[in-house]
């Protein structure tokens, strides 16, 4: 494959951005296009949003000359390999593929003969051939796996693991036709260390879907579990500890107030969807984990209704400390996270909101959340503590057995004033 061909990717975010890096790293000229202006502004600027990249890593890439972001379609023009990386959101329970609809009419007009377009957005099993395909055929008058290739490969970014990245996670790769399949891989075995090519598109769908459902399910029968667990008076994390020495047929999941991001509360119901869909029946453990991972916020709010009353105050108008919003440890992504529903159900109840979390940026701060730091002075002020993301930038040695109340979600403290979920 020729280095030298301009690859364009669609999505600046925690896929894309990487995906551009990288590209950027191994020697292509890369178009980075994203609408939203605050991020493209911020590229430019060389100051990264991701917390995966580095502003030193992004000002690499400018100064190299081969990293372009940018707003603008037309700087795309006669790419060799286009990447869509866009959002796939639930609106009202239904899969939302316009951004997927609009990226590929962009380059659709754009395509030439011989160029190869790859999905990495998640999504259900059939995308890639019936949806994206007849876009990119009709607003270029081109025949996909004859005149241009095209393909799907889930992405699989975790963010904030500093052992399996981008880079070194085995990255599954597709083809519409054998031809495309050949392009496809050729792309990524330039990027990653290893692609794991399947038949079609579709088996790769699906395979985006059961990693994700696998988590889903399993972080759900915890949560419920851990519901139960303090009914009965038993500590659920250690025996979750205990279990994890099993050096067989056991993996470790942890309860927590919620499950957040780009994938884990939307990604199954897009599996849920199509089963109903195309089927006409129900996908019950998805359904099952929906309902239990949804309704974790209700849960987290009802134990801290009952630490409130045992020191004799009312949730309306306690003053309320949120430890972290983004939904998961060590990024700034709130896409979904459990922290929106909370703060939603604690307006509700009448408490006034404050939060710690020094990833977020601040045109992303949720609406009527005040923003402070954690120290224990602060801390001292405040009716009742939540934890809800353990950031390890976060000194959480500051709540103990400070008099304030304190619900630890995620079982990293310890003292008289701390429960766990």
């Amino acid at each position: 494959m020729d280095r030298n061909r301009t690859v364009v990717i669609v999505g600046q975010g925690y896929v894309g951005l990487p995906v551009a890096m990288r590209a950027v790293a191994v020697g292509f000229n890369v178009v980075g296009i994203d609408l939203d202006v605050n991020r493209t502004e911020s590229l430019r600027a060389g100051n990264s949003y991701v917390d995966d990249i580095s502003h030193g890593e992004l000002r690499a890439a400018l100064d190299s000359g081969r990293y372009l972001p940018t707003t603008d379609y037309n700087e795309a023009n006669n790419f060799g390999v286009a990447v869509i990386t866009v959002p796939t959101p639930l609106r009202e329970s239904l899969p939302d593929l316009s951004f997927i609809e609009s990226s590929a009419a962009s380059l659709s007009t754009r395509l030439r003969s011989g160029a190869t377009v790859v999905l990495e957005s998640t999504t259900y099993p059939g995308t890639t051939e019936e949806l994206l395909v007849p876009i990119l055929e009709n607003g270029s008058g081109l025949t996909a796996g004859v005149d241009f290739h095209v393909g799907y490969s889930p992405e699989r970014i975790d963010p904030g693991n500093k052992v399996w990245g981008f880079v070194q996670t085995p990255k599954v790769v597709s083809g519409l036709n054998p031809a495309s399949l050949i392009e496809v891989q050729a792309f990524y075995d330039t990027l990653v260390n290893q692609t794991v090519p399947v038949s079609s598109p579709k088996e790769a769908e699906l395979t985006k879907l059961l990693e994700n459902t696998f988590r889903h399910v399993n972080i759900a029968l915890v949560n419920e579990l851990a519901i139960f667990a303090s009914q009965l008076g038993v500590n659920v994390w250690e025996s979750i500890e205990a279990a994890a020495t099993k050096p067989f047929g056991f993996m470790k999941f942890t309860p927590g107030p919620g499950v957040g991001g780009h994938c884990l509360p939307v990604d199954p119901s897009y599996l849920s969807w199509q089963v109903r869909r195309k089927l006409g029946q129900n996908f019950r453990f998805v359904e099952l984990a929906n309902d239990i991972n949804d309704h974790m916020p209700d849960y987290v709010v009802q134990r801290l209704l009952v630490m409130l009353n045992r020191e004799s105050k009312a949730l309306r108008g306690s003053r309320v400390l949120l430890v972290g919003l983004a939904y998961k440890k060590n990024t700034g992504d709130i896409r979904e996270a459990p922290s929106l529903r909370l703060i939603e159900l604690l307006a509700d109840f009448g408490a006034e909101l404050t939060a710690v979390d020094g990833h977020v940026e601040d045109y992303r701060w949720p609406t009527g959340v005040a923003k402070t730091t954690l120290d224990e002075q602060t801390v001292r002020e405040f009716d009742a503590v939540i934890i809800v993301t353990d950031h390890d930038s976060l000194d959480l040695t500051l709540l103990e057995d400070i008099g304030t109340p304190v619900l630890d979600t995620k079982s990293r403290t310890s003292g008289t004033n701390i429960e766990w979920l």
